[in-house]
């Protein structure tokens, strides 16, 4: 394998980071609907801050096109430290951190979620050879899941602490000979800051051989992103797969923050704990995906492996919308990150192997885009007054439910066309 300190660096780094941005993601959802009891302001924020994201992310996608991708990650991980390491500081400060000040953490961490893994992607790509994408790809998924675990598991433990002696996580009780205080939200942040800076230090010891010879395009902004439209435009398989593939992530992503900690909240009736642990289940199932899942499906085409995936996790969505069991909300949360990881890991191999490396940022900022409006289109409806009401949140479940049979339906119909077309399934 080629430039392999390279990619260890880049895993290594991307385990730190991904440790304490984990934790803040899984505590800023739950600070809103818990602790400040304001569930639509975050509900709102995140509509807003999608749409925002609407327009970086076509253009982060030039960028990645365009510049070394090692300064990228160098220069976004200096911008979030400083910034969430103000706020931070702030929050020692006056011991309380005002709701907006919340939002920009999380605002921040999204932006830089929509830089740092399309970067992460085309990075791996430019500097591995293609017989070594799908391993490198199950890699990435198995030690982004492991962090999460990890990140899941502490979040349980800073979001609620301990009473009596007794830790709760994923349904398990373990007692200690000590009681552990919740921490502040702001306490959280300085530890995420911290961890931004330590990850500059990795990437700047990283150096690599670029394996591609791209013509790089200088032209302006929209002649860039008018490129990727283009191609995609010329190549419809792609596009049309890529889109219809990234369903389960938009409502993914969407479940994770505003469906889950409400669902916890008010249907389940239970507390922090169980929330971050469903982080665990779904970080299990997204490692188990990363070992197995090109195994699993060796001997079936990309796009049915994509159906059954999507089959499976529907079962499982239309079981947490009418059942209340803790063990039906955990196997669900196993399933959707078994599913959600399995068919990211297929999207992307077809991706790197159907997409020149010098158009990669840009494809995936076009998938990225419709994905956005996907996202804002649940969110909307989501701030309803509806799924406000009482346990109704766990119709939203049922929503992804019949979004994925949908989607099954399409990709059924176009099976044949898209099989025909591209030029590798894996």
């Amino acid at each position: 394998m080629s430039n392999k300190s390279a990619i260890y660096l880049l895993f290594t780094s991307n385990i730190i980071s991904g440790f304490a941005q984990g934790i803040s993601m899984i505590a800023i959802p739950w600070y809103f609907v818990e602790i400040a009891d304001k569930p639509q302001v975050f509900v709102h924020s995140y509509f807003f801050i999608t749409f925002l994201t609407l327009f970086w992310g076509l253009y982060a996608g030039t960028l990645i096109d365009r510049y070394s991708r090692k300064k990228i990650f160098i220069l976004t991980n200096l911008i979030c430290g400083i910034i969430i390491g103000l706020i931070s500081f702030y929050g020692f400060q006056n011991l309380h951190l005002k709701d907006f000040l919340v939002i920009l953490v999380f605002g921040l961490t999204i932006f830089n979620y929509n830089i740092h893994y399309p970067n992460l992607y085309a990075f791996v790509q430019e500097i591995t050879e293609k017989k070594d994408y799908g391993r490198l790809n199950s890699y990435i998924e198995v030690q982004g899941q492991a962090t999460s675990i990890f990140a899941g598991a502490i979040a349980a433990i800073l979001l609620t602490g301990t009473k009596n002696n007794i830790l709760e996580i994923a349904g398990i009780k373990i007692e200690l000979p000590f009681n552990i205080h919740a921490w502040e939200i702001y306490e959280i942040f300085l530890m995420d800051s911290i961890t931004y800076l330590l990850v500059i230090i990795l990437f700047s010891l990283i150096k690599y051989k670029s394996l591609f010879k791209n013509e790089v395009h200088l032209g302006s902004l929209y002649l860039r992103l008018q490129q990727g439209f283009i191609y995609l435009v010329q190549n419809k398989h792609i596009f049309l797969f890529g889109v219809i593939s990234y369903v389960l992530f938009a409502f993914t992503l969407v479940e994770i923050h505003i469906i889950l900690p409400s669902y916890v909240d008010h249907f389940l009736k239970m507390e922090g704990n169980v929330y971050a642990s469903a982080e665990i289940y779904y970080s299990i199932g997204a490692i188990l995906s990363g070992f197995l899942i090109l195994k699993i499906f060796k001997n079936l085409n990309l796009v049915m492996s994509v159906i059954l995936l999507f089959l499976l996790v529907s079962i499982s969505l239309y079981l947490m919308t009418f059942y209340n069991l803790l063990w039906i909300f955990f196997l669900g949360n196993l399933v959707i990150g078994i599913t959600n990881a399995g068919v990211r890991i297929l999207r992307t191999t077809y991706l790197f192997n159907n997409v020149p490396n010098n158009l990669i940022g840009r494809t995936n900022s076009v998938f990225g885009t419709i994905n956005i409006f996907m996202r804002m289109a649940l969110i909307g409806m989501l701030s309803l007054t509806f799924f406000q009401v009482e346990s109704n949140i766990r119709f939203a479940y049922m929503m992804g439910c019949i979004l994925l049979l949908f989607s099954v339906i399409v990709l059924i119909k176009y099976y044949k066309y898209i099989l025909s077309k591209s030029s590798s399934y894996f």
